[in-house]
């Protein structure tokens, strides 16, 4: 797949000029060397055992969630043939109990694929944010921390906005627009590891007979090579799909969204229409879509000026919090029903 075209590439870029950059663009970027200079960074250029030591010195005890996939599986991290449950095993662990299991693999030829997902960074290894995460004004993001040997996470979505801090070992992203999602064989969506609906393609050793859509989402694809003191940004809704290289890797992420949480999550919404629109005939369906599209994905401030402000309740833009409030509690109102 050498044919994939790479992320745009900023170097020297301050970490205060960071979100105007962002704000200018809906595409990846990586920062190069924005993080450099981070403490961990340091100690894992010095060596894994170091950064590992690193990370120790702030870790209080609390279980973390940690999954093992065994060797033969090649650190794919995904379904049970049947797709009825997972490949993996999952258990809540001392953190110094994984990070043992990672060195004592470290010189596997193929070992089995450990992997500590994401982990909030302020609860369970206090005070390493202090120097190890971006404080970028106005940005207030979810820091979490991620860690594991050889992995390949299948590629999913989030909808907040990603800067990724890779900080020890090297990880490469694989990153597809929104657009692409109906070439990628997404798989179900209330049942997927991580909680978050996945692609079923094997991106390692793709079967274009099975997926044959999958070569256009290839030709959309952009690359990420990350090393050490990377930062790459992953745009909202982007799906990625991300390999862990080294015997140890340490990945910093911060998650935001643009908007107030008292909106809640648009994935509310997918559910909500799986259920009252999806099984509609289709002349309906396309009926219901240009409502979406003249209510939501196209609206304008020109579309309510003929409605008195006070008068215009749940199209009043942006939605505040009071009107936001009560149009979930006539949801669940009528939910019940």
């Amino acid at each position: 797949m050498e044919h994939i075209q790479s992320v745009k590439v900023i170097d020297n870029c301050p970490l205060s000029e960071i979100p105007s950059m962002i704000e200018q663009t809906d595409e990846p970027i990586i920062f190069k060397g924005a993080c450099l200079n981070w403490p961990i960074v340091q100690a894992g250029l010095d060596s894994a055992k170091t950064a590992a030591d690193y990370l120790l010195t702030f870790y209080k005890n609390t279980p973390v969630t940690a999954y093992y996939v065994e060797p033969k599986h090649k650190g794919r991290v995904f379904y049970n043939e049947q797709v009825n449950g997972f490949n993996y095993q999952a258990a809540q662990l001392n953190l110094n109990q994984v990070i043992d299991k990672l060195f004592i693999h470290k010189d596997d030829k193929l070992p089995p694929s450990i992997y500590m997902g994401s982990t909030e960074i302020n609860q369970f290894l206090p005070g390493l944010a202090d120097e190890n995460s971006l404080k970028i004004e106005p940005i207030r993001p979810l820091t979490s921390v991620w860690l594991g040997n050889q992995s390949r996470i299948a590629a999913h979505f989030d909808f907040p906005q990603n800067l990724a801090c890779n900080v020890v070992g090297k990880r490469t992203f694989t990153l597809f627009p929104p657009a692409q999602v109906s070439n990628l064989y997404i798989g179900p969506m209330e049942f997927a590891p991580g909680g978050q609906e996945i692609s079923m393609v094997d991106f390692d050793n793709p079967d274009f007979e099975k997926y044959p859509k999958y070569k256009d989402a290839l030709a959309a694809a952009k690359k990420a090579e990350l090393e050490p003191g990377d930062v790459l940004y992953v745009p909202s809704m982007w799906w990625h799909q991300v390999s862990g290289i080294e015997a140890f890797n340490v990945l910093i992420t911060h998650w935001w969204r643009d908007t107030p949480a008292y909106l809640g999550r648009p994935n509310n919404a997918l559910s909500m229409a799986m259920l009252s629109l999806r099984s509609l005939p289709k002349a309906q369906r396309q009926a219901w879509k240009a409502m979406f599209d003249h209510y939501v994905f196209d609206h304008d401030e020109d579309d309510v000026s003929h409605i008195p402000i006070e008068a215009q309740g749940m199209q009043t833009k942006p939605l505040d919090e009071l009107n936001a409030r009560k149009l979930r509690a006539d949801l669940i109102n009528k939910l019940k029903r």
